[in-house]
């Protein structure tokens, strides 16, 4: 048999369920998961293996209005995803409905001329009936695509979308080898996991203020040493999130020590501080420091 091999652009609405069915896939928690919208700012690469495929999953940040530089540099990210894709997997939360930022980027897809396979996710919460009028709503979308009812988190019509998938894929040559998950470093994951228990423990505002700078990671054999930097864009967010003699962030860190702990299968010190770094969300310098896609 030959091998197939490709790029999916994993795509949709904020809270769609992307990040959710990704680390499905993988079988590993690659793409941090809140309830919150908006959790995933950066393009990760998710690696599906067998020794006849594999699938290059790029998951990327939701389809959002632009309200700030930080936002431009998110949908940078999705467009730079379709681009280097060979299938286009849109993900459709059944309970929502359609923004105007959603429909711009459907149009691109449509230009861009890829197979498409678009997934109704949430299928668990809504009637049979509401799932047929979603189907020829989408049909209608997409005339020729498949359209596949699943729940991600309940791990439901998972088996035929991802054999759908590898039909549309060329025969090629793995990209990656066949033991690597992602294409993201240890020190990315331990600041997204930072970021990760940020959007679980913090209401508002705070957690979309937030961008996590790991200043130094240094790899003992059985020890991993990491000091961070959580910026915020004003002063009153740094006391939010300090907390209390230090007890809000002192929770954030011994959550995502725990995490990084299971992932480095080491033992983790965690410093983290607070600074304040005006307006970095529109500032074009302060995003490209940090890594958002230009």
């Amino acid at each position: 048999m030959e091998h197939k091999a490709g790029y999916v652009a994993l795509t949709g609405r904020p809270n769609a369920g992307k990040s959710t069915l990704m680390n499905l896939l993988i079988g590993e928690k690659l793409s941090i998961v809140t309830p919150k919208a908006q959790t995933t700012r950066h393009r990760i690469l998710g690696i599906y293996s067998t020794p006849d495929c594999q699938i290059v999953f790029s998951d990327t940040p939701g389809i959002v209005e632009v309200a700030y530089e930080l936002h431009r540099s998110m949908m940078a990210a999705v467009m730079s995803s379709l681009h280097d894709a060979d299938v286009v997997l849109y993900l459709v939360d059944v309970t929502a409905g359609r923004s105007k930022a959603e429909d711009e980027i459907i149009r691109k897809i449509k230009q861009a001329g890829l197979p498409v396979v678009v997934a109704l996710n949430k299928c668990d919460l809504v009637s049979s009936e509401q799932i047929e009028i979603k189907k020829t709503e989408w049909k209608e979308l997409f005339p020729g695509a498949a359209i596949h009812a699943i729940s991600a988190l309940k791990a439901t019509g998972i088996n035929d979308l991802l054999n759908h998938i590898i039909s549309l894929l060329p025969v090629h040559p793995p990209y990656y080898d066949k033991d690597e998950l992602t294409d993201r470093n240890l020190r990315f994951i331990a600041s997204e996991i930072i970021r990760e228990k940020i959007f679980l423990f913090y209401q508002q505002e705070i957690p979309y203020s937030c961008h996590v700078e790991i200043i130094s990671f240094k790899e003992d054999p059985d020890m991993v040493r990491i000091a961070a930097v959580i910026h915020v864009a004003r002063e009153s967010q740094k006391g939010i999130l300090i907390g209390k003699k230090g007890s809000a962030i002192k929770k954030v860190g011994t959550e995502a020590r725990k995490e990084i702990e299971r992932w480095t299968g080491r033992q983790v010190f965690l410093d983290l501080s607070v600074k304040v770094t005006p307006n970095w969300r529109d500032m074009q310098s302060h995003l490209r420091a940090f890594g958002y896609e230009a």
